[in-house]
């Protein structure tokens, strides 16, 4: 399973949370998506300079996707608030999705979320939406899915009842806390899969 940490939607400080973006990767995490819908240009790009060049291309931005031409980022993600990827733009893209239906029409995608699976630990009142017969629908799905809201390390053994490609947490992760402690949650989640 493709593990996935989403950052928090408010950038507080690039230095602490760039510490904690290089314990999830070197403890073995895949990708980590720079959401931060109200940051500026200036703090994102100030963001991606505070990690190490090598872990660049496992980066995904969810908005500024005009730093994508700066730096060797691993993709960009397409939401409501940036739908379309930059016209020349030829890399990796993932799609935020909310029903099944809706990832059935995306194609040439590395990968789309579906949320929320759980009751969501960092939106209040976003509610699961899927039940066990719809989330087998995902066998007959194409592009990988990747679960995505209320997902915790002890809800992964659900996950893997069904054809999810992997998850991708947010509010579960401990990002205000210092790095060693990100380190250690991101060792014990990816023991489990």
């Amino acid at each position: 399973m493709t593990a996935i940490a989403i950052t928090p939607e408010r950038l507080e400080n690039e230095r602490h949370e760039a510490a904690a973006v290089c314990a999830l990767l070197d403890a073995g995490w895949h990708r980590i998506h720079l959401r931060h819908p109200g940051a500026s240009h200036t703090d994102v790009r100030k963001l991606i300079e505070a990690i190490p060049q090598a872990f660049h291309s496992r980066l995904v931005l969810h908005g500024h996707f005009d730093l994508c031409n700066d730096f060797n980022l691993g993709g960009l993600h397409l939401n409501h608030r940036c739908p379309d990827a930059p016209a020349h733009y030829r890399g990796a893209l993932s799609r935020s999705c909310h029903s099944v239906d809706e990832i059935k029409e995306c194609s040439g995608l590395a990968y789309a979320t579906l949320s929320p699976i759980f009751d969501s630990i960092s939106k209040q009142g976003y509610h699961s939406a899927f039940t066990g017969e719809t989330l087998s629908a995902l066998d007959d799905i194409p592009t990988p899915v990747i679960a995505l809201g209320g997902v915790t390390p002890e809800r992964i053994p659900y996950l893997k009842r069904y054809n999810f490609n992997g998850f991708a947490m947010l509010g579960a992760i401990p990002w205000n806390s210092p790095a060693t402690t990100v380190r250690q949650f991101a060792e014990q989640t990816i023991k489990l899969i």
